[in-house]
C-alpha cells in the first residue's frame, strides 16, 4: 500500500486506508483480541514531547481506540484500534485535525516527507544564519558609536536595512515556530513553541514600531540583532537535536528501514525481451518486494538486504546479521544454507527460494518488538510530561509579571524582560531529558544484540540485586557433546569414537549427534569406517555393520542404552558411574561392552565469565531448573554458584521469585522456556534469549537475539548509567530554569544570552544522553561471547570509571 501525496490533499485524503485490503501495510491484527488492530503510523510535524502528548490525546478521545502511544524522537505512533468500531480514516483525520501530518509507518511517502523536512530546516537555518550576520553587521555600528557619531538619518537607515533583513528570518525561518504556536492555540492548548513565538513577535513588533517611529515609546532601541541571533541559536539547536537524535535511533531505524521496495524474482516462463531490454535478463525481473510469495526464487546482489527468509540454491557469500543477532562477524552462506530477512548480503550473488516473508519471520518480530519499545515511556518521562505542561503556564503568568512590574519605569524594558522570559524558560530540555537518554540506550543496546520490549524496565534493571537464571537453553546450549570417554581395556578412545561415529552418523537422536560431532571435532579419520545394514529401535539404539574402508574388515556394533548394549552393573560400577548420576551412550561388540561416552551439556562459553559479573554487579545469582538436582549441582559447581536448585516446577519457579521479591529483593529472570513465563512475568524485570518459545519472550522486558549472556552484564550496567544520566538532565533542566527565571524578570538577562541558554541547555541534555550510545566505559577489557570488544567481566570492572 503505498499512499499517493496528491491524496492527502484531496476532500477526503485518508478514505484510502478503511479498504482492509490495505491495512496490512501499516497494521497487524493482534491475536489475542479478533477483531483489533495494531497499527504503525508516522507522524510528521513533531518537534517535541509536548508534541506526542497532543497526538496521544486526540487519538484516545476517539470511540474504538483502545491505546495510543506517540515517541516524539521517532515520530512514530502506535494505534491499537478496534475494527468493529472505527476505520484508520477516522484517527487519521483526527491526527490531521490536531495540527501533524500522519503516514503509514514505512511507506515510501513517508520517507521521502522526512528527507524534504530535513532539507527545509537545513534552508531555515542558512537564511537566518545568512540574515543574522548581516544585521550584526548594521547593528555594529550603534554598539561602538560615540555620542554624536551617527546622524539620526545614518541611524535611521541602519535600521531599516536591519529590518529589511530581518523580515525573511521571521517569514520562512520562523515558520515552524509560528505554525506550532498556531496550531495549539486553535486546539485551546499552550506548547513549547508558544512562549517562543510570543517571544519572537512582540520583539519583532517593539522593534519595528522604534524603526517606524523613532521618536515613540519603543524607539530609544531595536532589536533585530538579538531577534535573528536568538533564531540562528533555536534553529542550530534543533538541526543538532535532530542529527543526535536521529544518531541515537540509528540502529532502531536501519533495523526497521534497511529492507529494499523491489527484488529481482525469476520470471515464470522464462526471459522475455520486454524484462531483457529493461535490463534485468538472465530471467529474472524486478518487482516490489511486496509482491513475493512463498516459493518464489530471488537473486540478491551484494550490498542488497535478503527481503525474506530463504535457503539458497545457488552462490556462496558472507552476511552480516549483526542487527539481528549482534554477532559481530560476517557468516559464511553457502549452497542449501538458510538466510534470514533483514541481513545484508556482503560479498556474491545468490539465488535464493523464498520460504517465509512478512509477519511471520524472525525480523517481523524484531521490529514489532523495536516499535512497541519506541512508543512505550518510562515513567520518568511521563513525569517530565505531565510538569511540562503546567510549566508553560507559570512561565507565561512570570513573563507577564515582569511585563507589569517594568512597565510604569520603561515599557521597552519590560517588554524585553517579558520576552527573556519567554525563551529562557521555556521547558524543552525537561522534555528531552528522558526520552533523549531512554533511545540512546535503546540504540546501544540494539547495536549489541538486545531489544528493549520495555524502556521502563531499564529503570528497573538499574536497581536488581538478585539474578535468577534458568539452566537448559539459557545458561546451557542446545544440543549435548561429550564429555569423558570410558573403554575397556586394549580399546583407544579414538579408536571407540571412530568406530561408534560411524553409527551415530546414521541416527536423529540428540545422543547420536553428541557422538557424530565430536568425532567431527576430534583429530581423527571419522570417514574411515561406514555402516551398513543398520537399524534403530527407538529409545534403546541403532545397529548395523561397520566397515574399515581401508582394510575391508566389518564388526557388528550397538550404540545405545546400557541395557542395549550389555553394560551391566558391574561395568558401570567399574568407572564409579550410575545411570541416575551420569548420562552415558554406550557401544558395544561381539565380545560385549566396548566403550561409554559421557553426555554433558555444553556451558555456553561466556556463562562463567557473565555470572561471574553479574555476583560482582549485583550480588546473588542463583540457577532453577525443571532439571534433575544432580545435574543442576554440576553446573552450579562449573559456576562456582553457592545456590541452585533442581527439579523445579513452573509453580515452583514462580513461588521462589514471588519468595524473593516479599523479602525485599530485586529479581532479574533470565530463561528461555515454555515453563520460564510465570516467572519472567513475576519478576522485577526479566531477559528471555533470542530463540525462546514465543511465551517467554512475550513475558520478557528484553530479548536477547545472538547467543551471548554477556549482553545481560552489558545491559545492567547501562540501564544503571542511564538512570543516572536521566536524573543528572532532569536536575540539569530544573536547576537551569529555577536559576534563570529570576535573572531574566530582572531585567540581567539579554533575549539574544537567553536564546543562547536555551538553546546550550537543550544540546547539552542531548549530548548527555550521548554517551550512552557508546556503551559503558570501562577500565579492562575482555571479550564474552560475540557482542564487542567489552566482556561482561570487563563491564563489571568498569562500574567506578
Amino acid at each position: 500500500m503505498t499512499l499517493l501525496a496528491g491524496q492527502l490533499r484531496s476532500s477526503s485524503p485518508f478514505d484510502i486506508l478503511d479498504d482492509p485490503a490495505e491495512w496490512s501495510g501499516f497494521s497487524k491484527p493482534m491475536a489475542s483480541q479478533p477483531g483489533q488492530w495494531e497499527s504503525s503510523v508516522q507522524v510528521d510535524g513533531m518537534v517535541c514531547a509536548a508534541c506526542a502528548v497532543n497526538v496521544e490525546q486526540a487519538l484516545q478521545t476517539l470511540p474504538g481506540v483502545l491505546s495510543a502511544e506517540v515517541s516524539a524522537g521517532l515520530r512514530h505512533a502506535r494505534v491499537v484500534w478496534s475494527a468493529t468500531q472505527t476505520m484508520p480514516s477516522t484517527w487519521f483525520k483526527a491526527i490531521a485535525r490536531a495540527g501533524y501530518t500522519p503516514l503509514p509507518a514505512n511507506d515510501r511517502v513517508a520517507r521521502s516527507q522526512r528527507q524534504r523536512e530535513s532539507r527545509l530546516a537545513l534552508w531555515r537555518w542558512l537564511v537566518a544564519a545568512l540574515c543574522m550576520m548581516q544585521v550584526m553587521m548594521y547593528a555594529y555600528p550603534a554598539y561602538i558609536a560615540e555620542p554624536g557619531d551617527l546622524q539620526a538619518d545614518q541611524a535611521l537607515m541602519l535600521r531599516w536595512a536591519a529590518w529589511m533583513l530581518t523580515l525573511p528570518v521571521i517569514a520562512f525561518s520562523c515558520t515552524p515556530f509560528f505554525k506550532a504556536a498556531w496550531r495549539d492555540a486553535r486546539q485551546g492548548r499552550i506548547g513549547m513553541d508558544t512562549p517562543v513565538a510570543l517571544a519572537l513577535i512582540i520583539t519583532f513588533v517593539a522593534s519595528t514600531l522604534g524603526t517606524f517611529a523613532p521618536e515613540g515609546a519603543f524607539g530609544a532601541e531595536v532589536y533585530f540583532d538579538s531577534l535573528t541571533m536568538f533564531v540562528f541559536f533555536l534553529l542550530s539547536s534543533r538541526w543538532l537535536e535532530r542529527r543526535l537524535r536521529d544518531q541515537t535511533a540509528g540502529s532502531l531505524e536501519a533495523l526497521m528501514n534497511r529492507l529494499p521496495d523491489s527484488v529481482l524474482r525469476r520470471i515464470q516462463g522464462g526471459t522475455t525481451a520486454a524484462h531483457a531490454s529493461a535490463g534485468t535478463g538472465d530471467g529474472f525481473e524486478r518487482v516490489s518486494a511486496r509482491h513475493l510469495q512463498a516459493g518464489d526464487v530471488i537473486r540478491v546482489l551484494p550490498g542488497e538486504a535478503f527481503v525474506a527468509d530463504g535457503i539458497i540454491l545457488a552462490g556462496e557469500t558472507h552476511v552480516d546479521e549483526s542487527l539481528l543477532t549482534g554477532e559481530a562477524d560476517a557468516l559464511h552462506k553457502g549452497q542449501g544454507q538458510p538466510v534470514v530477512v533483514g541481513s545484508h548480503n556482503l560479498s556474491g550473488v545468490v539465488t535464493v527460494q523464498v520460504t517465509h516473508k512478512g509477519a511471520g519471520t524472525r525480523f517481523a518480530q524484531i521490529v514489532d518488538l523495536i516499535r512497541v519499545a519506541a512508543t512505550t515511556k518510562p515513567q520518568l518521562a511521563l513525569l517530565a510530561d505531565r510538569v511540562a505542561g503546567p510549566f508553560l503556564w507559570v512561565v507565561l503568568l512570570a513573563a507577564a509579571a515582569a511585563v507589569v512590574f517594568w512597565w510604569g519605569e520603561d515599557p521597552q524594558r519590560a517588554l524585553m524582560a517579558g520576552v527573556a522570559v519567554l525563551i529562557v524558560t521555556c521547558p524543552c530540555a525537561l522534555s528531552l531529558a528522558t526520552p533523549a537518554a531512554m533511545m540512546a540506550a535503546s540504540g546501544a543496546l540494539a547495536r549489541r544484540g538486545v531489544l528493549v520490549r520495555n524502556p521502563q524496565a531499564l529503570e528497573a534493571l538499574a536497581q536488581i540485586d538478585t539474578v535468577v537464571f534458568d539452566k537448559t537453553g539459557t545458561l546451557t546450549q542446545e544440543g549435548l557433546a561429550v564429555g569423558q570417554i570410558r573403554t575397556r581395556a586394549g580399546v583407544h578412545p579414538h579408536q571407540a569414537l571412530a568406530l561408534a561415529s560411524a553409527l551415530a552418523r546414521q541416527s536423529l537422536h540428540p545422543a547420536a549427534k553428541a557422538v557424530a560431532a565430536c568425532a567431527a571435532q576430534t583429530k581423527i579419520d571419522a570417514w574411515q569406517f561406514a555402516a551398513n545394514d543398520v537399524g534403530e529401535i527407538a529409545g534403546q539404539g541403532v545397529t548395523g555393520r561397520v566397515t574399515d574402508l581401508q582394510t575391508g574388515e566389518a564388526v557388528y556394533l550397538r550404540l545405545g542404552s546400557a541395557h542395549y548394549c550389555q553394560a551391566g552393573a558391574a561395568v558401570l560400577t567399574a568407572f564409579g558411574a550410575s545411570p541416575e548420576a551420569v548420562r552415558y551412550v554406550h557401544v558395544s561388540d561381539a565380545l560385549g561392552w566396548m566403550a561409554a561416552f559421557e553426555l554433558v551439556e555444553r556451558l555456553r562459553p561466556d556463562a562463567a565469565a557473565t555470572v561471574s559479573a553479574l555476583r560482582r554487579l549485583c550480588g546473588q545469582v542463583t540457577v532453577l531448573s525443571g532439571d534433575s538436582a544432580r545435574a543442576v549441582a554440576r553446573l552450579a559447581h562449573q559456576l562456582d554458584l553457592p545456590t541452585a536448585q533442581g527439579d523445579c516446577s513452573p509453580d515452583d519457579k514462580l513461588a521462589h521469585v514471588q519468595k524473593l521479591r516479599r523479602s525485599g529483593h530485586r529479581v532479574l529472570m533470565v530463561g528461555d522456556g515454555l515453563n520460564d513465563g510465570p516467572a519472567l512475568a513475576a519478576a522485577h524485570v526479566s531477559i528471555a534469549m533470542g530463540k525462546a518459545v514465543p511465551i517467554a519472550q512475550s513475558a520478557a522486558d528484553f530479548v536477547i537475539q545472538g547467543d551471548s549472556l554477556g549482553s545481560i552484564a552489558q545491559a545492567v550496567v547501562l540501564a544503571r548509567k542511564t538512570v543516572r544520566i536521566v536524573r543528572q538532565n532532569l536536575l540539569w533542566a530544573a536547576l537551569y530554569n529555577f536559576a534563570c527565571i529570576p535573572l531574566a524578570m530582572a531585567g540581567w538577562l539579554p533575549a539574544w544570552l537567553a536564546g543562547v541558554g536555551m538553546a546550550t541547555s537543550s544540546l547539552l541534555v542531548v549530548g548527555n544522553a550521548m554517551r550512552l550510545a557508546r556503551g559503558p566505559s570501562v577500565r579492562n577489557s575482555g571479550r564474552v561471547g560475540n557482542v564487542g570488544p567489552l566482556g561482561a567481566a570487563g563491564f563489571a570492572n568498569g562500574l567506578k570509571a
